[in-house]
């Protein structure tokens, strides 16, 4: 009696619909594809698509796309595509799908499997060759170009939903299909990450697919057993940011690398900041005012903003070296305790002159000094902060028209 009441809750009607909370509602017609980084750890598929179906309403993705290495794709089929005696002759995969529809989902014409394995091009031998597994920079960036080519194929289609999961596989694809949604992705579009409590996640010694397997009895590494019913899986939602919506179209579906892609975006989103941010320098003390928030600086600080907001406002190339900026630092600071008012101690210019033997890594302490004045201040006032000297730019990155004074 308990088994059939346990049952009966566990069992949910047949889905027609092709939407979720988590997901948006998409059009009834969509395909749901389901996008899988993995190989070496078979069970972060099965057990996704369990938590997709205990979804309310249900989520039955048509398609299962797995990226996957030469080595990883072996480690699936053996694992989900043949015939296991603990699976009654079954293959795991077939026993999946037979248990969702005990549980009364539709998977007719669903969970089509297919896998895409990891490639690069072999310029020696002018032909593609399969990854068997990633393991220098190379093949990093391979695997980078392959999995954004991927995830662009299924983004670009109006009539599908990506659910995209970065459990399992090596970290750093999980890492990159992360990169490539925030980038491709679209607010229907879901990336999720698979949530097993233990022992079910790493304690067994014998495999666990998916709660209602066949074989319910699984030892522990410590010698119990547990029953396979008795897992917790669940689906986290990863939030990400579409950042296709800054971008125009024609960026975002320009082919290329995925390096390629992430500088162009990077230097969109640059520009765009260069365009929203604005700068007030005040000339009668300390201080200046980014995105309206006023920020108190040192006298020395307010010299290394003025020199920067004075070069940048008058159009000027950036300083050539650090060296360089230092130099025109120094002669400013002279020039303002010049025009300092003698009887005015509290002239903030009294204090505005560099050490006679200041050199670059004055700049730089002034530079970082800023930078934590304006953290401290709110996203409005950080957002001055990359337009700073950083890298192999020694400028503050503001056009002329960003930039006010005011005594």
């Amino acid at each position: 009696m308990k088994t059939a009441k346990r049952n009966a809750r566990q069992r949910r009607p047949r889905s027609s619909a092709r939407s979720s909370p988590q997901s948006g509602v998409i059009g009834p017609k969509s395909e749901i594809i389901l996008l899988a980084v993995t190989g070496m750890s078979p069970a972060v598929l099965t057990e996704t698509i369990w938590a997709l179906a205990r979804e309310n309403p249900p989520v039955i993705p048509d398609r299962v796309v797995v990226i996957t290495t030469t080595e990883g794709s072996q480690r699936l089929q053996k694992a989900l595509f043949a015939s296991q005696p603990q699976f009654n002759g079954q293959r795991p995969f077939d026993s999946l799908r037979e248990q969702l529809e005990k549980l009364g989902q539709d998977v007719s014409g669903r969970l089509r499997y297919e896998e895409r394995i990891l490639r690069r091009w072999n310029e020696r031998h002018h032909e593609y060759e399969l990854l068997p597994d990633i393991r220098d920079r190379s093949d990093n960036e391979a695997a980078a170009d392959f999995i954004i080519e991927q995830v662009r194929s299924f983004a670009e289609a109006d009539d599908t939903q990506i659910v995209a999961t970065i459990a399992g596989g090596r970290k750093t694809m999980g890492a990159l299909l992360y990169a490539c949604m925030t980038v491709l992705g679209r607010e229907h579009d879901r990336l999720t990450h698979v949530l097993v409590n233990e022992p079910y996640e790493t304690g067994l010694t014998d495999g666990f697919l998916f709660p209602d397997q066949p074989t319910q009895e699984l030892a522990t590494r410590d010698g119990k057993t547990v029953l396979a019913r008795h897992a917790c899986v669940e689906l986290a939602n990863v939030p990400f940011v579409p950042l296709r919506n800054l971008f125009e179209r024609d960026l975002v579906k320009r082919r290329g690398t995925f390096t390629a892609l992430i500088n162009a975006c990077r230097k969109e989103v640059a520009e765009q900041l260069r365009r929203e941010v604005r700068l007030v320098v005040l000339r009668s003390r300390p201080q200046i005012e980014v995105n309206d928030v006023p920020v108190k600086l040192s006298a020395k600080q307010h010299l290394f903003m003025l020199l920067l907001a004075d070069r940048a406002a008058q159009g000027r190339p950036p300083f050539s070296k650090y060296a360089e900026a230092v130099e025109s630092l120094r002669r400013l600071g002279e020039t303002l305790y010049a025009q300092r008012n003698a009887d005015d101690f509290g002239d903030w210019r009294y204090n505005a002159r560099l050490p006679k033997d200041a050199g670059e890594q004055v700049f730089r302490k002034l530079r970082d000094e800023v930078i934590d004045k304006l953290e401290t201040k709110g996203a409005g006032a950080a957002a001055l902060i990359p337009l700073l000297p950083q890298g192999g730019r020694c400028s503050l990155d503001l056009p002329p028209s960003a930039i006010a004074y005011r005594d």
